[in-house]
C-alpha cells in the first residue's frame, strides 16, 4: 500500500513504519495489486509498511495498555466483572459448535438445540420461572422484550389503559429508558430511610393504570428488599406485573428465586452472573424469563424437546429426545434479533453451570456476599458507608464527607485507584447517594487482592487529607493522564490524524 502511495507521489506520515520496509519472509511485489484484488484497493487508504516484528510489538504494547479482568481487580458495582474460566471458551470453540451455521436445519443441529434447551430448562429451575427465551442480545434488550410482553398481555386482556411503569430510585438506569421506549409513563419511587421500597409510598402510586413494577433484589445499594413478598402482592392486587432486573442475580443464585418472590417477568445477564466476557461494547446475552401465564408471549423461536418415535437414543439424539425450533406462537411478540440467540454465550453459560453444579452455584453467591461484606467492614473506618448493615453482593461508599473536608471527590478517588493498578468502582450511582462509589468484588477475588484494594483506598484517603493535590492530579502513571471529561464528552476526537 505504501508503495502505491509512493507511486502516486503522496507522502506518508505515520508514527511507525517506513516506505520500502517489507517483511523478509516474502518476496517483494511490484505493487499492491500483486497482493490484493483491484476491486478492494483504495487510493485514499494509505497504510504504513512495517516488519512483522514491529506489528506484533505494536499491538502487544497496545493490549498491555488496556485494563481488563485478566490483569487486575475490577470492582465495578452492578456490572459483576468476574473472571471467565478458560474452559468456557474452550467448549464454545469446539468445531461442531463454532462452525455450525445458524440456519442449519434442526436435524443437523441437534447438539446446539440441546444446549439451548438444557440452558433454558436450567435457568427456569434455578430462578423459579416457567420458561425462558434465549433470544434477547443483552440485559437492556431483554428489559425491552419483557415490557413488550407486558404491553401485549394487557392489550389482549382489554386493559390497554395500563400505561404506567413504577421504577424505584435504586433500580438500574436502563429500566426507565426501556419503559419509555415502549411508550409507558414512568413513575420514580423514592426509597425509604432504609434504602428500600416503602410499602406506604408504593401504595400511593398503584392504581388502574399500573402495568409493571420494575425492581432488582438485592437493589443497587446491595440491600435485600425484605418486604418483597408484600410488595409483589400489592402490585398484583392492583392488577400489575412484577419485573425482576437480573443484573444482581450473582447475589442470590441458588439461594433464592425471583419466581418465589412473586415476579412475573425477569431477565438475566449471563455475561455477568455466568462469567461470560463482557465490556467494550459486546457481546451480551440476556435471557428473558416469564411466569406460566406469560409463556405464550415469549420471543420466537423457542426450543422444544419431544420423544423419538421409538424412544431410543441414537448417535445424534440423547435420552431418546429430539429438539426443534418452534416458531408457532401466535401470541408471541416476535423475534428480538437476527438468528436465534447469541449462541456462543449460551454455550459458555451452560458450561459454567455444569462445571459448578447446583451446590457450586449456591457457593458462588455465598462467596460473593462474603467478599462484599468483608470489603464493606474494612473500608468503613476511613470512608463513609451510608447503609452500615449486612449487604449482599455489593455495597455503596460515599466520599461526600471527604469532599467537604479536602475537595477530593469520588471521581478523584477512582482516578487515583488507576495509578495503583485497580479499575475504579462504579461512580455516582445510584443517584440517591452523594459522591457514591458502588463496589462489587464478586466471588472470584482472593483475600490478598481484597486486602490490597483496601490498603490502596486507605492510602488514597490519607493522602487526600494530607496533600489533596496529589489525588486531584491523578492519574499520573497511566498511559493517558487526566483528561477534561466535559470537553471529551462534548467534543470527542473519534478520528486519528497524522498531524
Amino acid at each position: 500500500m505504501s508503495q502505491l502511495a509512493s507511486e502516486m507521489g503522496t507522502p506518508l506520515i505515520f508514527e511507525q513504519g517506513q516506505n520500502g520496509r517489507a517483511n523478509r519472509y516474502f518476496a517483494r511485489a511490484e505493487s499492491a495489486a500483486d497482493y490484493l484484488p483491484a476491486e478492494v484497493l483504495r487510493d485514499d487508504l494509505m497504510l504504513p509498511e512495517n516488519t512483522e516484528l514491529d506489528v506484533v510489538r505494536h499491538y502487544t504494547r497496545l493490549s498491555q495498555r488496556t485494563f481488563g479482568i485478566d490483569l487486575g481487580f475490577y470492582p465495578l458495582g452492578s456490572c459483576t466483572m468476574k473472571y471467565n474460566p478458560r474452559i468456557n471458551d474452550a467448549v464454545a470453540n469446539l468445531p461442531g459448535l463454532r462452525d455450525l451455521h445458524p440456519f442449519a436445519p434442526d436435524e443437523m443441529a441437534q447438539g446446539a438445540l440441546q444446549i439451548m434447551y438444557e440452558l433454558e430448562r436450567s435457568l427456569a429451575s434455578l430462578f423459579g420461572m416457567a420458561a425462558f427465551s434465549l433470544n434477547p442480545a443483552a440485559g437492556a434488550h431483554a428489559e425491552l422484550a419483557a415490557l413488550l410482553v407486558a404491553k401485549k398481555y394487557f392489550r389482549e386482556r382489554g386493559e390497554s389503559g395500563r400505561n404506567t411503569v413504577i421504577v424505584p430510585d435504586t433500580a438500574h438506569g436502563t429500566n426507565p429508558a426501556s419503559a419509555a421506549m415502549c411508550g409507558f409513563r414512568v413513575i420514580s419511587l423514592r426509597s425509604d430511610e432504609r434504602g428500600r421500597v416503602g410499602l406506604d409510598e408504593l401504595e400511593k402510586v398503584l392504581g388502574p393504570e399500573t402495568a409493571v413494577c420494575m425492581m432488582t433484589n438485592p437493589n443497587t445499594l446491595g440491600l435485600f428488599e425484605d418486604h418483597i413478598v408484600e410488595i409483589a402482592k400489592s402490585v398484583h392486587d392492583a392488577g400489575g406485573l412484577m419485573y425482576y432486573d437480573g443484573a444482581n442475580a450473582n447475589a442470590l443464585m441458588g439461594n433464592a428465586r425471583p419466581g418465589d418472590m412473586g415476579f412475573d417477568l425477569m431477565h438475566l445477564n449471563t455475561h455477568k452472573t455466568f462469567t461470560i466476557p463482557h465490556g467494550g461494547g459486546g457481546a451480551g446475552h440476556g435471557p428473558l424469563g416469564v411466569a406460566a401465564h406469560l409463556t405464550d408471549y415469549l420471543p420466537i423461536p423457542v426450543v422444544r424437546a419431544s420423544k423419538m418415535p421409538n424412544g431410543k437414543p441414537t448417535k445424534f439424539v440423547s435420552d431418546g429426545l429430539t429438539f426443534s425450533l418452534d416458531f408457532d406462537l401466535p401470541k408471541s411478540i416476535g423475534p428480538m434479533r437476527s438468528f436465534w440467540s447469541n449462541f456462543a454465550h449460551a454455550v459458555r453459560a451452560l458450561a459454567y453451570m455444569y462445571a459448578n453444579g447446583a451446590q457450586g452455584l449456591k457457593r458462588v453467591s455465598e462467596l460473593a456476599v462474603l467478599n462484599a461484606n468483608y470489603l464493606r467492614v474494612k473500608i468503613a473506618p476511613f470512608l463513609e458507608t451510608p447503609y452500615p448493615e449486612i449487604c449482599r453482593h455489593e455495597f455503596v461508599a460515599s466520599a461526600q464527607k471527604l469532599k467537604k473536608e479536602t475537595g477530593v471527590r469520588a471521581l478523584d478517588i477512582a482516578k487515583a485507584l488507576l495509578d495503583r493498578g485497580y479499575m475504579a468502582p462504579t461512580m455516582y450511582f445510584p443517584l440517591l447517594v452523594p459522591e457514591c462509589l458502588m463496589i462489587e468484588p464478586t466471588e472470584t477475588e482472593s483475600k490478598e487482592t481484597l486486602d490490597g484494594f483496601v490498603e490502596s483506598l486507605r492510602e488514597i484517603v490519607e493522602t487526600a487529607r494530607r496533600d489533596p493535590k496529589q489525588i486531584l492530579d491523578a492519574p499520573t502513571k497511566t498511559v493517558v493522564g487526566r483528561i477534561d471529561e466535559t470537553r471529551a464528552a462534548r467534543q470527542p476526537d473519534l478520528r486519528w490524524q497524522s498531524h
